[in-house]
């Protein structure tokens, strides 16, 4: 039997970033992954995926829209070979995966393809295709990560009626796209779609969209994509998926309490994910998971159990590969003794639609909620040179800061490049900088950046200068 120093059940971003972490400091690591690929949900079928269709449909939608105001004419019709497009994602995918197969070799961490599950708390068992196998280790993280999520009564087909995992490799551009639910993934494979000449339909419990953000980047968001033609139904609640045939029937109440019935020929059902333990058998270890199907954890990320930790989408906390990563380092870090701390109000969020959002911090109703005093400092992306230069116009950077410290608390963007932007506020908070610091740091010009700046300014005694 195999023994191991900490083997890791997952390799999603938490898991394989942990197993690197480990290898580092010197112990004997093993990673274990029931399929043939790693990376987890994040490389194979959710971020990188995902984010290689949003590139491709903005190329198309930049060259049907914008090259001619730009100066660039292309003789005959430009049409989407739908094909291509998923055959270049699956390329993405299949290096990134080999690169991080290659990461494991070099770290020489050993890798097990099979269903890995407890024995006892040292033990785990890995079903493989050739039979079964068992390995020893001190310590153990699970890092199972999460699955989609559906309502008790809809029934996934994964033809028209879909994950997101469906979504990424469709063979058709679909007529009318009907998407339940308005957060992250339903906005941005909503948004891919619609470029490719879809209808699209958000229906969303909530009053707004992304309902976890800042108010004010829901409400932009929302006018930026009803402007793209994207339709939204807020205040529904849907209470019957059906498919005829070719086509599916979404039923929802309004907030009026009026059926609404809207028919198109997929529905993507995105109302969000769970954490992801069947088959592990934590109970044979001793492993208590709470009513929600996450495994319990304290604040060093360790379970009930001494010797067996759990990290990212398993765990509560937002579900998001970067935090997973974190969590990761942070655990081999406590098991090769030392105090890692991961500050969670400073994990960064992100929408990878166009124009991008991003946040870090606290939302302006969280602080109202606390009772905190604080000012505000906004400034429009319109209102930068680089903006109206790459016609990238909409959206603004806001910067809430403490009224009497003037700390940064929070800082809410949408715009180009805010996925990239928000790091600034990331570093700034980590730091504890007031608005005043980042006002008096020089901003390349012309920069998207220099609305962070501004934003800045105008939390500062309302110095914004360029508005």
């Amino acid at each position: 039997m195999n023994q191991y120093d900490v083997a890791i059940i997952g390799s999603g971003p938490g898991g394989y970033v942990a197993a690197i972490r480990c290898a580092q400091l010197g112990m004997k690591t093993a990673i274990i992954e029931k399929y043939a690929t790693l990376g987890g949900t994040c490389l194979n079928v959710g971020c990188i995926p995902s984010k290689a269709l949003l590139d491709s449909s903005h190329h198309y939608e930049d060259a049907i829209k914008h090259f001619e105001e730009h100066g660039i004419d292309i003789p005959g019709e430009v049409k989407v070979n739908l094909e291509q497009m998923i055959a270049r994602k699956q390329g993405v995918v299949d290096q990134t995966t080999k690169g991080i197969e290659f990461l494991m070799s070099k770290n020489k961490i050993d890798v097990y393809h099979g269903v890995g599950s407890f024995k006892d708390a040292t033990h785990i068992n890995i079903a493989k295709e050739d039979g079964e196998e068992t390995i020893e280790a001190k310590n153990i993280i699970i890092a199972t990560g999460s699955k989609p999520s559906s309502l008790p009564f809809i029934e996934i087909d994964k033809e028209r009626v879909i994950t997101s995992t469906e979504a990424l490799k469709l063979k058709e551009v679909p007529k009318h796209l009907i998407v339940i639910g308005g957060g992250v993934i339903g906005l941005e494979l909503g948004q891919v779609y619609k470029r490719l000449g879809a209808d699209v339909t958000v229906v969303e419990y909530m009053d707004r969209i992304i309902p976890g953000m800042d108010g004010a980047l829901s409400k932009e968001l929302t006018k930026v994509m009803k402007k793209q033609k994207v339709k939204f139904n807020l205040s529904h609640k849907v209470k019957s998926v059906e498919r005829k045939s070719d086509e599916v029937i979404v039923k929802a109440d309004d907030k009026k309490g009026k059926e609404v019935t809207i028919t198109g020929d997929y529905c993507l059902v995105s109302v969000g994910r769970k954490p992801y333990t069947e088959g592990l058998n934590a109970e044979a270890a001793g492993v208590k998971l709470d009513d929600r199907g996450r495994v319990e954890v304290n604040k060093h990320l360790q379970t009930n159990v001494a010797n067996i930790y759990a990290i990212g989408d398993v765990v509560k906390g937002a579900m998001l590969a970067h935090k997973a990563e974190e969590e990761g380092t942070m655990v081999a870090e406590i098991l090769a003794g030392q105090k890692p701390h991961i500050d969670y109000n400073l994990i960064p969020g992100v929408v990878y639609t166009w124009p991008e959002v991003a946040s870090v911090g606290k939302t302006e109703e969280q602080l109202k909620e606390e009772g905190v005093e604080y000012k505000s400092g906004q400034f429009p992306m319109r209102a930068l040179g680089r903006a109206r230069a790459s016609m990238d116009i909409d959206g603004f950077v806001k910067i809430l800061a403490d009224k009497s410290t003037d700390e940064v608390l929070g800082v809410h963007m949408i715009g180009a490049r805010c996925a990239d932007l928000i790091a600034e506020g990331v570093t700034a908070m980590e730091f504890r900088a007031s608005a005043e610091d980042i006002s008096r740091m020089s901003h390349a010009h012309p920069t998207f950046a220099e609305a962070v700046k501004e934003a800045a300014l105008a939390a500062t005694d309302d110095r914004a200068l360029h508005v």
